[in-house]
């Protein structure tokens, strides 16, 4: 015989059902097993015992035998509760049934079941519980067996599922529910049957297509683990869904407003902007979308107190949509002029500055005139919900967002007018701000290119080339400037800046710097001491004591006739100088090695200059650091990659061929190109000497033979030149300098030449201190001299040298005397 179990197998070996035989006085024949598990009392030694002898004193007093027999005899069943005494002195409530039965002999007995009440009334409470908790449960609930067929359910199963119990019981899911919730329920339920795995929480759509349920099943076994079906839970979770769905939609809505005013928050460009707000908002929320703008939002200019509802076109200029083709292209084309009827809805809500849905095909067609290809192209393409909003910035309606939703989309609600009213009033802001960006910028490029120079000069001995270029969309106009100055002598200065800051204030500040620089250069002043005095004015250069001045500046003189370039610097980024490579016979470009200065305005360190000889043909590259200028890369990496830029070439260079190379590293936008974001000044210069004979210069000791000299000097040496015509002009002049130098100097005179644009005469002394002009009284023998230069030169000055100092003159030579004299012809 097999072991008895350890668990329990059934709910009989839980109740424990006892039987008993007695005869029909009440005497035991018989009890079984159970019967001696209950009492403890074995059947041999209870069998001939009356069954009142195992009742408690009470039980045994009243004696139920007499009761019991007769309830038979009538031919009922006989139930009660007996209380029995337990063989090791507990007491032991039993429930008993009776009946009456015969053997085969016809003798009657009594055969009478037994089981202990308080196991009984355990089970009689967990049954009652779970028939409270199945009837009044919310929560739909369902048994089914193991051929998948209803067995019970609930009243909120019938109210969930719209039918009553008995449409289900007996039947499958196939059988009641719609196919294609039947066809999914089905596969759960035989899932759950051969795997055991209990399903939690499946949602799923309710039988009538609208709700949603939330389904739970797990598998049945009885207590010998045999599988006699499954049990399912059903909850109407409809208005969770509908919670949820609320709550993604909102969530959803505020990303959309963050994601958005990200996207327009770095533009300061219309169209940018424009076609920024329209791809954000398709396909994410909707199908189709244009902003449609008036052109002074475009362009930059003032708005008028109310915009012109008809007879002003607007200007489509961001388009998206989730589909393309004619019809798309049609409806949605980038830079097209779009004019409403005044009686349209575009017209009402260009006046009015409301939104208007339209809900229908119908209406959309009633908004223009019969056979308008946009709209019909609209309608081409499924639109059947078409929204227009105003887009606005301080009470001015500047255009339209107009967006739609197309095929299967559903219609919009008033959510989405929220939405996109919301939209559209961050988005009329960004449009004004950069509307009234670009104003302020085509402003502040208008002062700059005033104020720089209109027209760069090229004096003998040098080719000039230049270039400005304003800052990258997005970065205001800033303070760069080039200058090329003639000086006297047939020399040259050459100047580039870059104020700090950007907008009206900086181009301002450096035109004024442009003129201090420019003023000073006149007085023929050596670079180093140039950029101490602009650094003196520093603060009459700036706006106030609250933006002080702060500027950089690279200051160079050439002189043509020597070959000498003379450089200082104020905090600038280094020149550099392209020259031909001796071994390799390709053009070199080298960044100068100067003392960096601080910047103007800022002082504490010296200016210095440095002074060197350049080849024939070597060109000087002066410009500001938004050409190497990085925010992702050290500014040495820019300086390499300039030079790199200016190097290899072969031949004779060409000025404007390098600028146009490169200025082009900024506009491609290469991988090798600096990201440009700040303005750039270029100024490349040619320097070469003045032609073979175009110089002469003799010194003279301070002795009365010297005027004498100087005269014939003079005079042969125009001779040479072809120059007779400025001989009396040129002698005279030489004689009075050359005369005031014996008078006060008492040193070597030195007297220099040169031909170029014009005849320049330098006579130098030893002598600090210039000559001054003054009107001599009508018995001075002198002081005449000075005046006589000053009315017969074309302009005439003094500069100071190492030693002394040298006074110059120049006078225009004979064929450009002849062709001023034809331009100022009557």
């Amino acid at each position: 015989m097999s072991e008895e179990p350890s668990a329990v197998d059934s709910l009989l070996d839980t109740l424990r059902f006892g039987v008993v035989i007695l005869d029909t006085a009440g005497r035991v024949l018989l009890w079984g097993p159970t019967t001696e598990e209950l009492l403890g009392w074995r059947s041999d030694e209870a069998a001939g015992h009356r069954f009142t002898e195992y009742l408690v004193a009470e039980e045994r007093e009243a004696d139920p035998a007499p009761r019991l027999y007769a309830a038979l005899r009538r031919g009922r069943l006989w139930r009660g509760a007996l209380r029995a005494r337990h063989r090791d002195g507990h007491t032991v409530e039993i429930e008993g049934r009776a009946s009456l039965l015969e053997d085969a002999d016809g003798e009657p007995f009594i055969l009478a079941n037994v089981v202990e009440i308080s196991r009984l009334r355990a089970i009689e409470h967990d049954l009652a519980a779970l028939d409270a908790l199945f009837d009044s449960s919310p929560l739909g609930i369902a048994l089914f067996d193991e051929q998948k067929r209803f067995v019970r359910v609930n009243q909120a199963l019938e109210r969930l599922n719209g039918m009553p119990a008995e449409r289900m019981l007996g039947r499958t899911v196939e059988e009641v529910l719609p196919p294609g919730v039947a066809r999914e329920v089905a596969e759960v339920q035989a899932a759950v049957l051969s795997t055991g795995r209990t399903l939690v929480d499946m949602v799923m759509t309710a039988p009538d297509g609208r709700g949603a349920r939330s389904v739970s099943y797990s598998r049945l076994t009885d207590r010998a683990g045999q599988v006699i079906g499954t049990s399912c839970t059903v909850m109407d979770i409809t208005e969770r869904r509908d919670a949820l769905e609320k709550a993604e939609r909102s969530r959803e809505r505020l990303s959309l407003l963050d994601d958005v005013g990200v996207a327009l928050g770095d533009l300061l460009d219309v169209r940018e902007i424009s076609q920024a707000l329209a791809e954000s908002l398709v396909p994410r929320f909707w199908d189709y979308a244009g902003v449609m703008l008036h052109g002074a939002v475009v362009y930059g200019d003032e708005l008028p107190g109310r915009l012109p509802v008809s007879g002003v076109p607007l200007l489509q200029l961001g388009v998206a949509g989730k589909r393309r083709g004619l019809e798309v292209e049609r409806m949605l084309r980038v830079g097209q002029d779009i004019a409403f009827a005044p009686d349209s809805f575009f017209a009402t809500v260009l006046a009015s500055g409301r939104p208007h849905l339209a809900s229908s095909q119908r209406e959309l067609a009633d908004a223009t005139f019969p056979g308008d290809p946009k709209v019909q192209a609209a309608i081409d393409l499924g639109i059947h919900s078409l929204m227009t909003v105003p887009l606005r910035a301080r009470g001015i309606v500047l255009g339209l967002l107009v967006i739609s939703r197309a095929d299967d989309s559903e219609p919009f609600d008033r959510d989405d007018v929220a939405l996109v009213m919301e939209l559209a009033a961050r988005a009329g802001t960004s449009l004004d701000n950069a509307r009234l960006y670009a104003r302020e910028r085509e402003g502040a490029l208008m002062l700059q290119r005033s104020l720089l120079p209109q027209r760069v000069p090229s004096p003998p001995g040098t080719r000039v080339g230049y270039r400005y270029v304003p800052g990258s969309s997005g970065t205001e106009v800033g303070g760069d400037w080039f200058d090329v100055i003639p000086l006297a002598g047939g020399r040259v200065a050459l100047v580039v800046g870059d104020v700090m800051g950007h907008g009206l204030r900086a181009a301002a500040t450096m035109g004024r710097l442009r003129t201090a620089v420019r003023t000073l250069a006149a007085l023929d002043l050596s670079p180093d001491e140039l950029l101490r005095r602009v650094h003196d004015l520093a603060d009459d250069l700036a706006q106030g004591p609250e933006e002080p001045l702060m500027a950089t500046c690279v200051y160079a003189v050439y002189d043509p006739s020597t070959r000498l370039c003379c450089i200082a610097k104020a905090g600038h980024v280094p020149p550099l100088l392209v020259t031909p490579d001796a071994a390799t016979g390709r053009w070199r470009a080298r960044p100068l090695a100067l003392p960096s200065g601080a910047p103007l305005g800022v002082g504490g360190v010296p200016f210095e200059a440095r002074e060197f000889t350049v080849e024939e043909g070597a060109v000087l590259v002066l410009y500001t650091d938004g050409l190497i200028e990085s925010r992702h890369e050290d500014i040495s990496e820019g300086l390499d990659r300039l030079c790199a830029r200016l190097s290899g070439a072969e031949g004779e260079l060409d000025v404007e061929d390098l600028c146009d190379d490169v200025i082009g590293t900024l506009a491609h936008g290469g991988a090798s190109a600096p990201e440009s974001v700040d303005d750039v000044a270029l100024l490349l210069t040619q320097l070469g000497g003045l032609p073979v004979d175009s110089a002469a210069a003799w010194t003279f000791p301070a002795e009365v033979l010297a005027v004498r000299r100087a005269r014939h000097q003079v005079r042969r040496t125009l001779e040479d030149w072809g120059l007779t015509a400025l001989t009396d002009e040129a002698t005279l002049l030489v004689s009075e300098l050359v005369t005031n130098a014996l008078r006060y100097a008492h040193g070597p005179i030195g007297v220099r030449m040169v031909r170029g644009a014009s005849l320049l005469v330098e006579v130098s002394d030893p002598l600090p201190d210039p000559p001054r002009a003054r009107v001599p009284a009508a018995d001075d023998e002198g002081g005449r001299g000075i005046q006589l230069v000053a009315r017969s030169a074309r302009r005439w000055g003094t500069r100071h040298g190492a030693i002394g100092k040298t006074v110059w003159f120049e006078l225009t030579l004979p064929g450009e005397k002849n062709h001023r004299a034809g331009q100022h012809a009557p």
